[in-house]
Formats: C-alpha cells, structure tokens, sequence
C-alpha cells in the first residue's frame, strides 16, 4: 500500500460557501454521535484547531522568558565539592533561614504527614552508624546497633524516632551519652526533650531488628524498605525528604556474600564469621538504604569506566552463561544513554546489582545494590523476543531511578509517580534507541495502555497524583496507573512542548534539586518555562483527575467528496465536559492506500476540514499511531481486513480498541470478537501483536463466554490454537501459541498431547522448553487431571535448584484434587507466616480461583476480602492489588459478585484505597453481570 500523509495545519473555517452546500452523512464503518453534528448552515460549536502537529517555539514569551537554545546540552556536574573520599558534599537541608517551625504533632501510628512536616522543618545533617550480626540461622534473631547523627532546630518537644517493633526490641537507648529511659509508644520511640539540645545531637541504640522487612531465608536475606519498612527494623527517621548517610557494619557467615549502598572499606574474618565495613553511602532517603548477604555467586565486569558487581544464585549453568554478559551489557548502554540524555554523570560511588529467587517486584532501585527478581534476569535459548526486550527495559528502568527517584527524590510518597513515570519513560527511550522508531511506538502502546485502560475504566479508578496523609498508607500509591497512565501522560507533555524544550527543563530540574527532593508543582514550574502551553489545565485532567475520554466522529459529505471530520470527546464517568488535550493520527483507507491525518484534540469539539475535499475512504480508522488515550469509533466493517493491514503498531491500536469498545457494550459481544480475533492467529506474524491477541482470546473465553457455553469453544479453540502453531514459522510466534494451548486446553485428545509432551519432555517442532516450562506443563496437568500428585512429585524429582524446588512444593496443596487439602492450604494464609513468599502465594491463588475449581472456592472470597487490610498492613507495595487480581480476575459469577456487594455494603467507612483497588480488580466481573447475565 502506498502511504500519504497529510501534515499539520491550523484548520481554518469549515467550509466556504464555493465549496458547496455541505450534508452530514457518516460514512457506515464510523460509529457517529449525531448530536455532536449541527446543521448545514453552520457548525458554531467546534474548534477549527484540530489538524495538524504544532511546534512550539523556543524564543522568548510574552512574559520574557529568554529564548533556549536547541543544541544540546553539555554534561553538568551536580556535585561540585566533594569530601575527601571523593563523594558529594551535600546537606540534606537547609536549615538557616527555614520557615516557622509546625506544631508538634500529635503521636499516631506510622509517619503522619504532620509528623513528616516537622521534622523536615526542626532536622538536618543525619547520618546513621548501622551495624547487624546475622546468624547463618534465619530463626536466631538478629541483633543490631546504631548511632543517629543530626542538628536539631529546637529542643522544645519530645523527638520521634520511627520503630514498629515492641519495646522489648530495643535494649538500651542513650542520648548524648547519657542513658534514657526507653519510651516506646504508637510505633515511636520517644528522645525526651530534655535530653536533646539545638545543634549536633547523637543517640545510641541497642536493639533487635525487626525480620520481615529483611526477608530471611534459609541461606540469604535482603532489605527491602519500600516506602516505609525501614522503621520495622531499625529505628530511624523513616520519610523521603530526611536525607541521610548511611555507615554500615555486616556480621555474616564467612560463606556468605554482600553487597549494599556503599562499597565495602575493609573486611574482618573471626572464625566462622566474617565482619564487613562499608564506605559511608551517598545522601539516600531511608526506603533507598538496604543490603543483601547470603550463598550468593559473585561476578565483577567494567560497565563503562565502572566496575560493577553482580551477585546471583542462579545454577542453571545454560542461563549463566547466555545472561551474565548481557546483564553487565544492558546496564552498561542504559547508563551511557542517561548521562547523554540528562547530561548528568553517573550520579552515585558505585553500581551494583544482585539477582534474588522470587523477588517480590521486578526490580528495586537501591543506589549500588539494585535488587531484581531472577527469572527476569537469567533468560536460557527458549527465551521470546519479548522477554529480552522486557529484561532490558526493566534494567533500564531501575537504571533511570539513580537520576530519577534517587538522586532528586520526592518530597512525600504522594508524589511516589514521579519516579516512576520518569524511569517508565526514560527506560523507553533506550529502548527506542535500541529497537528503532517504529517498534519502540509499538511495544509503548502495548506495554502500557491495556494496562492503564485496565484501572482507568473502572469506578476504583486513581489519579495519577493522590493525597496521602500517612506513610503507612504509601503502598497503595502504587499501581497501573502511576506506571502505565502517567507515561502516557509525560509523552503527550513531551508533544504538548516539544521533545527538545522538554529535554532542557528536565535537565534544569535535574540539575536544580541534585540530592535532595522536589514535588510534581516543582517540575511543572520549570517546564512552565519552557513553553506557552498552559501546564497548570493540561496538568488538572491528565495528573489530577481520573478517567479516560470516549471519542465519536461524524463524517461530512459534499457532493460525493469527505469535505470534513467532527471529532467530539467526553468523560467516560464523572464530569462529561472533561477534556485531555492529546495528539493522534487518524487513517483513511483507500484501495492500495491510506492517508494519514495528526489530530491535536485540544478541546472538546474538533473540526478537520479538507478545503480541496477527499474521496470517501473505504474505512476510518482511529488512532492508528497508538498515541491517543481513550476509547475511539470502531470501524467493523473492516472485519478480517484487520490482519492485512501492513502495519503492526495500526494492528495492536485496533486489537486494543476492539477489546475495549467490546468491555464498554459497544460493537463486539465477546463471542464474536472471540471468533475474530482467533481467525488473526495464523496470519498475525508480529510477535508482540501475537501475544497480545492470543491474551485477548484466552481472557475471553475464560471470563467473558458463560462457563455453561465454554465447551462450545473448546474444540474450536485447541484446533485453531495448534494449526497456528504449525502455519507459523518463527519459533517465538510457535512459543506464544504454545502457551495459549496450555492455558485453554481441556477435550482428551488435548489432555493426552500435553501429558506426553510433559512426559517425554519433548516439546513441539521449533519450540523450545526450559525446566520452568516443564513445570508450568506440571502445574496445568495437576489441574485438569486427578494426577496432581503423581505429575507435581515427578516434577519435583526433576528438579536441582533448591529455590525451585522449594516453589513447586509450596504450591503442591493448592494443586491437589482433594478440596479439603485446598482448603487447609487457603486458611494457612491467614497467618502472615504462610505469606511470606508473596509471588509463590499469588500464583497458588490463581489455581485456586482458577475457573476449573471455582465451585470449591466461591467460599473463600469473604475472607480474602477481609484479609486485605492486614495484607496491606504487612504485605509488600504490590501484594495488596496482587492478592486481589489472582482472586477475582476469572470469576464470572453472581455469586462471586454478590460478595463484593456485601463486603462493601458491611464496611461503609473502608479505607478508600483499598475500596478503589477492590474496584478495580473486580471491573471484569462486574462487567460480566451486564455483558452475560
């Protein structure tokens, strides 16, 4: 097909009298709002501003900002005096000249943003001397001391220092040198008044440190204090705007590795123990500070000019070698590409990093010891395209966060996004880099608008930016929409100013608030500077507000010729005349052609006149380069069309829509889109499009076609699902579809091809299988079998590493086909002892709750609601919304909706928080009693 494109213009007035008496006439395929059309005589309503792609100028503004210039910046140097170990010299406030002091806050658990208030205004200049011995055994305690350096403002007031353990925990407490009576209370350890004075105070403590937050197992343990666990094990000043340095000591097994902040200093070995001394770490806020030691591996490779330090547990000696070096590779181009881009040196003393079995995230980015989940790490020869593409943008991520998150941290966790937007962000564009234009728009578009569109349709829906008035609160920040919707958000402000004018102001943020802490206002300020566009309305909808906008379209024919094109957007919830200024291109499809059109929708009526008149296109297609950010007309009539389109990024923006329009009612019922998106399989031949729409198929049948008509797809599905695999040649595409079987597979003759697959570990032609996949081929065998024992204890016996082997026998109870042992299995979680593997404990929910044995676990719904506030209590940041999703993704059910509806109803006054993520992973089975009951 040839290609045409139209470019951007400031649309005039619609249409002049010479060009004809227009009529309103949709064109069939587009889904038209015909309220949104006026009559011929006239269309007031409408902005003429729709067409086109601007760009923003970089002179000076009427309010004389000084014109920027568009070259590239030099690198910049963000420390410019150092101590004499060579670090940055910094001050983690500035006390002189501060404002009035707040009152003292009243005591209550966690850390108040009253309390956090405080102390920012009254401390300075701490700095923590942190030593722990940990025995080789993980049911001995550890035992911990600590000094805690800082200038105090005023000594008016009791001082509270952060301790979530019982009293008992800490043994002796002295400040400046004389002893104190301990004083534990709500969560704090209370510095009496008299015993602190204005200036350089010390306190020293001798204590137990908490062990959940240091996740012990049998021979490692690593800290992970992400957003406010630091408190659980040591005693500190635990919130993101106290920045401190960190000393620390390590007693260790001698057969035991470390790694943490800093580098090690010095080493001291007394027997079967080994001392380690750090270097004093960089300015970190407390959730930045942590450690790992254990059995670990341990390599060492230049990362640039760097040395880098890597500690794994990995044994699988094919993954070792296929991985190492393009691990140590990954970091290395990620680091290059962030000093180029925010011409800012690396800005910390060291870089390493450590793989962790079953690590509760992807990956966490502690300054030195970034710690990562190791499966996504250590991939074998079977591994897909997308899994390599997946593992170098999580490094690039974490690798983004030592500019954005740790080296300009935010002032409060409600404005926890930020990092996290800017590493999303940042991490795309290396691998925009990487892959190239084209593919990079596409895996954008894949990577993070269902996921965005998974919370934003929902009534649980979140800002971006929430409020946040206590840090025990902080995990439920995070989520889908602070991910995957703010990305979004920051490349349509990246349009909105220009890439180069967006570059600038990020660097002048960079550069102004280099360790120490800023705020989302703060960042607009700045890139206020850089542009006429009025940030502070384009910031109210896209950051402050939740939702997303429905578009509809209307069609103007005159005399046979498209001489226009309405586009109207409205909220889909909430305050219908909400409006997100955004970019997106719009196809017109000719035979052997399309022509291409960027529309800047900057207010809720849009007006796209073609002052020479086009002929009527065949079809319409809406946002065809995946930029837009809603729900768009379906055109479909173009049916299996779809699959010819050449383009695969114009592929994956349908597939997405169709899916969308078919969960909001419009267009599709789920059987029919179900039909039309298995007969893409064999001629969709992009691998990330195919994954995508193999996902859809299976999350289609399994939630959205009634478990009483399910085996009606079945057949059809497993033969679709193999002659695909066969028709494809890429071995990745084969893989995907592989896997789709697994997951939908259920007549005999199915059942029989994956046992012998299982059994004979022999996979398909051009197919390859590692030990992980074996498993999952147990696991999926032990569901829809009576064999769960049998298959799962041969697998078991298959398997050498002993952190995956002690995996598979977690998991065994919640496999069996005894209810009653699932049973026992289910009230186990209720202690927290039984959670503390939480990716282990989400992947037995999801058997479970799988469809197969929903009619065993219907019951165990109102008490996995209940559970969800001590989850959220002692569960990491994810586990909460995780907890839910593994729960309640596949049910269908009244019954399970209904007891939604009461626990609610039972509980008025919920944690809102917790009320929205309930919300939100509930959408689908709330959806699901319109679409099929």
């Amino acid at each position: 097909m040839k290609r045409t494109t139209i470019l951007a213009i400031l649309a005039g007035s619609v249409m002049e009298a010479a060009m004809g008496q227009p009529t309103s006439q949709p064109i069939a395929p587009v889904q038209t709002n015909t309220n949104a059309v006026k009559q011929a005589s006239g269309h007031p309503t409408h902005s003429t501003s729709g067409l086109g792609t601007t760009s923003v100028s970089p002179s000076a503004t009427a309010s004389g900002h000084p014109m920027h210039s568009t070259s590239g910046l030099g690198t910049t140097s963000v420390s410019p005096s150092a101590t004499a170990s060579g670090h940055p010299k910094h001050s983690t406030s500035n006390i002189a000249g501060a404002p009035a002091i707040p009152p003292v806050p009243a005591l209550e658990p966690g850390v108040s943003f009253a309390l956090a208030s405080y102390r920012k205004a009254v401390l300075q200049d701490i700095q923590y001397t942190l030593a722990f011995q940990i025995p080789a055994k993980k049911q001995d305690p550890i035992s911990g001391t600590e000094t805690v350096r800082f200038r105090l403002r005023d000594n008016k007031a009791p001082l509270q220092l952060d301790f979530k353990q019982p009293a008992t925990a800490v043994h002796q407490l002295a400040v400046n040198g004389r002893p104190v009576a301990i004083n534990l209370q709500q969560e704090h350890l209370l510095l009496p008044a008299a015993s602190l004075r204005k200036g350089e105070n010390n306190v020293t403590i001798s204590f137990t440190a908490g062990d959940a937050s240091l996740n012990r197992n049998d021979e490692y343990v690593y800290a992970l204090f992400v957003p406010d666990r630091a408190r659980t094990v040591f005693p500190c000043f635990d919130q993101p705007n106290l920045k401190s340095r960190f000393r620390l000591t390590l007693d260790v097994p001698s057969d035991w590795k470390v790694l943490a902040n800093g580098s090690v200093s010095n080493t001291l070995r007394s027997g079967d123990q080994t001392r380690y001394f750090f270097f004093t770490s960089d300015p970190l806020p407390t959730y930045l500070f942590s450690f790992t030691a254990g059995k670990y591996q341990y390599v060492e490779q230049p990362v640039g000019e760097r040395s880098a330090h890597f500690l794994y547990r990995e044994t699988d000696t094919a993954k070792i070698h296929l991985s190492v070096d393009s691990i140590f590779l990954a970091h290395q181009a990620a680091i290059r590409f962030l000093e180029q881009w925010t011409g800012i040196p690396f800005p910390f003393q060291k870089v390493g990093f450590v793989g962790i079995p079953d690590f509760q995230f992807g990956g966490m980015e502690h300054p030195g010891e970034v710690q990562y989940k190791a499966s996504s790490l250590f991939l074998d020869q079977g591994a897909t395209k997308d899994q390599y593409i997946a593992r170098a943008n999580l490094i690039s991520h974490e690798t983004a966060h030592m500019w954005f998150g740790d080296l300009v941290t935010m002032q409060w966790f409600n404005d926890v996004w930020m990092k996290e937007v800017f590493a999303n962000f940042m991490a795309d564009k290396v691998t925009e880099k990487v892959m190239g234009n084209a593919t990079f728009n596409q895996k954008f578009l894949l990577d993070h608008y269902p996921a965005a569109y998974g919370v934003d349709r929902t009534p649980g829906a979140n800002p971006i930016r929430q409020q946040l008035g206590n840090l025990q609160e902080a995990g439920t920040m995070y989520g889908n929409i602070i991910y995957h919707k703010a990305p979004i958000m920051m490349r349509q402000l990246e349009l909105l100013m220009g890439a180069n004018a967006f570059r600038q102001g990020i660097r002048e943020y960079l550069k102004t608030y280099a360790y120490d802490n800023a705020t989302w206002p703060d960042l607009i300020k700045i890139l206020g500077r850089y542009t006429p566009n009025d940030l502070e309305q384009w910031n109210k909808v896209w950051v402050n507000e939740t939702g997303r906008p429905v578009f509809s379209a209307q069609s103007i024919v005159t005399r046979d010729r498209l001489s226009a094109l309405y586009i109207d957007q409205q909220a889909e919830s909430g305050n219908a005349q909400r409006v997100w200024p955004q970019y997106f291109n719009i196809s017109l499809v000719y035979p052997g052609y399309d022509t291409v059109i960027t529309v800047a929708a900057k207010g809720a009526h849009t007006v796209i006149p073609f002052p020479q008149a086009l002929p009527v296109p065949q079809h319409i297609l809406f946002n065809t380069d995946g930029r837009g950010y809603g729900l768009f007309p379906v055109d479909s009539a173009l049916g299996t069309g779809i699959f010819g389109l050449p383009n695969g990024l114009q592929r994956a923006a349908i597939y997405i829509n169709d899916y969308e329009n078919m969960l909001a009612g419009r267009t599709y019922k789920p059987a029919d889109l179900l039909r039309l998106f298995v007969k893409g399989l064999p001629a969709e031949r992009d691998e990330m499009n195919l994954r995508l729409l193999s996902g859809y198929i299976t999350n289609i049948y399994w939630e959205f076609i009634p478990a009483t008509q399910r085996s009606q797809y079945t057949a059809m599905l497993e033969t679709a699902l193999w002659t695909a695999l066969e028709a494809q040649e890429a071995p990745n595409n084969r893989k995907l579809l592989f896997k789709a079987y697994q997951d939908v597979y259920s007549t005999a003759a199915a059942q029989a091809r994956i046992y012998a697959i299982w059994q004979d570990k022999k996979a398909p032609p051009k197919v390859t299988l590692s030990e992980d996949d074996y498993t999952s081929l147990a696991l999926s065998i032990a569901l829809k079998a009576d064999t769960a024992a049998t298959v799962l204890d041969r697998q078991l016996a298959r398997i050498a590493d002993p952190d995956r082997r002690k995996r598979l026998q977690y998991l065994q109870p919640a496999l069996s086909p005894d209810s009653t042992v699932r049973d026992r299995f289910f009230a186990a979680l209720s202690d927290r002892a039984s959670r503390q593997k939480e990716a282990w404990v989400v992947t037995a929910l999801y058997y479970l709750h799988h469809p197969l044995r929903q009619q065993t676990a219907l019951k165990y719904l109102p008490q996995s609601l209940s559970l969800l506030e001590e989850i959220q209590r002692t569960g990491d940041i994810f586990f909460p919304q995780s907890w839910l999703n593994a729960t309640f993704s596949m049910y269908q059910d009244p019954v399970a909706w209904q007891a939604v509806e009461t626990f609610l109803q039972a509980h008025p006054g919920y944690n809102p928080k917790l009320k929205a993520q309930i919300l939100q992973a509930t959408d689908n089975l709330r959806r699901t009693q319109t679409i099929l009951h």
